[in-house]
Protein backbone atom coordinates (compact mmCIF):
# COMPACT_ATOMS: atom_id res chain seq x y z
CA UNK A 1 0.00 0.00 0.00
CA UNK A 2 2.63 2.53 0.79
CA UNK A 3 4.36 1.54 -2.58
CA UNK A 4 1.67 2.36 -4.25
CA UNK A 5 1.13 5.85 -2.91
CA UNK A 6 5.16 6.39 -3.44
CA UNK A 7 5.48 5.75 -7.20
CA UNK A 8 3.33 8.84 -7.89
CA UNK A 9 4.69 11.35 -5.57
CA UNK A 10 8.06 10.33 -6.73
CA UNK A 11 6.60 10.94 -10.56
CA UNK A 12 5.78 14.04 -9.56
CA UNK A 13 8.80 14.83 -8.33
CA UNK A 14 10.87 14.10 -10.60
CA UNK A 15 8.52 16.03 -13.34
CA UNK A 16 8.48 19.06 -11.17
CA UNK A 17 12.55 18.92 -10.92
CA UNK A 18 13.08 18.56 -14.86
CA UNK A 19 11.61 21.64 -15.43
CA UNK A 20 14.06 23.28 -13.21
CA UNK A 21 17.23 22.06 -15.29
CA UNK A 22 19.24 24.18 -18.25
CA UNK A 23 19.74 22.61 -21.02
CA UNK A 24 22.01 24.08 -24.32
CA UNK A 25 18.08 23.88 -25.89
CA UNK A 26 17.46 26.99 -24.64
CA UNK A 27 20.45 28.79 -23.48
CA UNK A 28 21.75 29.51 -27.00
CA UNK A 29 23.14 33.01 -27.77
CA UNK A 30 21.37 34.89 -29.49
CA UNK A 31 22.37 38.60 -31.18
CA UNK A 32 21.82 41.18 -29.79
CA UNK A 33 19.04 43.85 -31.17
CA UNK A 34 20.13 46.99 -29.61
CA UNK A 35 23.93 46.60 -31.13
CA UNK A 36 23.75 48.88 -34.25
CA UNK A 37 26.88 47.51 -36.49
CA UNK A 38 28.51 49.89 -39.34
CA UNK A 39 28.10 48.73 -43.29
CA UNK A 40 30.38 50.59 -45.58
CA UNK A 41 27.72 52.80 -48.34
CA UNK A 42 26.40 50.95 -51.34
CA UNK A 43 28.30 52.41 -54.30
CA UNK A 44 26.98 52.54 -57.52
CA UNK A 45 29.06 50.71 -60.68
CA UNK A 46 31.37 53.37 -62.70
CA UNK A 47 29.39 52.23 -65.78
CA UNK A 48 25.75 51.24 -65.45
CA UNK A 49 25.07 51.79 -69.27
CA UNK A 50 22.90 49.37 -71.03
CA UNK A 51 23.44 48.03 -74.87
CA UNK A 52 19.79 49.77 -76.54
CA UNK A 53 18.34 46.91 -78.59
CA UNK A 54 18.56 46.55 -82.32
CA UNK A 55 15.61 48.03 -83.94
CA UNK A 56 13.51 45.50 -85.39
CA UNK A 57 14.74 42.74 -83.45
CA UNK A 58 11.97 40.47 -81.19
CA UNK A 59 11.95 41.19 -77.51
CA UNK A 60 14.38 38.90 -75.58
CA UNK A 61 11.93 38.02 -72.47
CA UNK A 62 11.18 35.58 -73.91
CA UNK A 63 14.58 34.30 -74.16
CA UNK A 64 15.46 35.01 -71.00
CA UNK A 65 12.00 33.44 -69.35
CA UNK A 66 13.30 30.20 -71.24
CA UNK A 67 16.81 30.26 -70.15
CA UNK A 68 15.62 30.77 -66.65
CA UNK A 69 13.45 27.93 -66.95
CA UNK A 70 16.09 25.34 -68.06
CA UNK A 71 18.73 26.61 -65.85
CA UNK A 72 16.31 25.49 -62.93
CA UNK A 73 14.80 22.56 -63.91
CA UNK A 74 17.23 21.45 -66.85
CA UNK A 75 14.87 21.07 -69.70
CA UNK A 76 12.98 17.96 -70.57
CA UNK A 77 13.58 14.87 -69.41
CA UNK A 78 13.86 12.33 -72.14
CA UNK A 79 11.20 9.84 -72.06
CA UNK A 80 12.03 6.17 -70.91
CA UNK A 81 11.09 3.18 -73.52
CA UNK A 82 8.05 1.89 -71.39
CA UNK A 83 6.62 5.92 -70.85
CA UNK A 84 6.68 6.12 -74.60
CA UNK A 85 4.95 3.13 -75.89
CA UNK A 86 2.36 3.60 -73.16
CA UNK A 87 1.94 6.92 -74.89
CA UNK A 88 1.74 5.63 -78.13
CA UNK A 89 -0.58 2.81 -76.98
CA UNK A 90 -2.99 5.66 -75.06
CA UNK A 91 -3.09 7.29 -78.36
CA UNK A 92 -1.50 10.57 -77.53
CA UNK A 93 0.12 11.41 -81.25
CA UNK A 94 -4.02 11.47 -82.20
CA UNK A 95 -4.84 14.12 -79.81
CA UNK A 96 -5.42 17.61 -80.79
CA UNK A 97 -3.47 20.11 -79.65
CA UNK A 98 -5.33 22.91 -78.42
CA UNK A 99 -8.60 20.52 -76.72
CA UNK A 100 -8.17 22.52 -73.59
CA UNK A 101 -8.43 25.74 -75.01
CA UNK A 102 -11.49 24.43 -76.98
CA UNK A 103 -13.41 22.62 -74.24
CA UNK A 104 -14.59 26.17 -72.75
CA UNK A 105 -15.09 27.76 -75.81
CA UNK A 106 -18.02 29.28 -76.32
CA UNK A 107 -18.74 27.73 -79.56
CA UNK A 108 -18.34 23.86 -78.46
CA UNK A 109 -21.01 22.08 -78.58
CA UNK A 110 -22.50 19.80 -75.50
CA UNK A 111 -24.69 16.87 -75.58
CA UNK A 112 -27.70 17.27 -73.62
CA UNK A 113 -27.12 16.00 -70.01
CA UNK A 114 -30.69 16.13 -69.30
CA UNK A 115 -32.39 18.62 -66.84
CA UNK A 116 -31.27 17.08 -63.71
CA UNK A 117 -27.64 17.63 -64.06
CA UNK A 118 -28.44 21.19 -65.13
CA UNK A 119 -30.74 21.57 -61.57
CA UNK A 120 -27.54 20.80 -59.66
CA UNK A 121 -25.51 22.91 -61.55
CA UNK A 122 -27.56 25.51 -61.41
CA UNK A 123 -28.83 25.03 -57.92
CA UNK A 124 -27.81 27.63 -55.03
CA UNK A 125 -24.78 26.70 -52.89
CA UNK A 126 -25.97 26.37 -48.87
CA UNK A 127 -24.99 24.62 -46.05
CA UNK A 128 -26.88 21.04 -46.78
CA UNK A 129 -29.67 22.32 -43.97
CA UNK A 130 -32.62 22.49 -45.56
CA UNK A 131 -33.25 20.46 -48.36
CA UNK A 132 -36.72 19.53 -50.08
CA UNK A 133 -38.00 16.26 -50.81
CA UNK A 134 -40.63 14.96 -53.19
CA UNK A 135 -42.49 11.73 -52.51
CA UNK A 136 -45.45 9.78 -54.11
CA UNK A 137 -48.37 8.85 -51.40
CA UNK A 138 -48.76 5.09 -51.64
Amino acid sequence: MRLSYRLPVVLVGLTLLSACGGTSLFNRDRPDEMAVSRQPPLVIPPDFSLAPPAPGTAASQQNLNQQALEAMFGGTAPRSESETSALRQAGRSLAEVGIRSMVGDSQTEVLEKGRVTQDIIAAPEGDGQFARVLASAQ
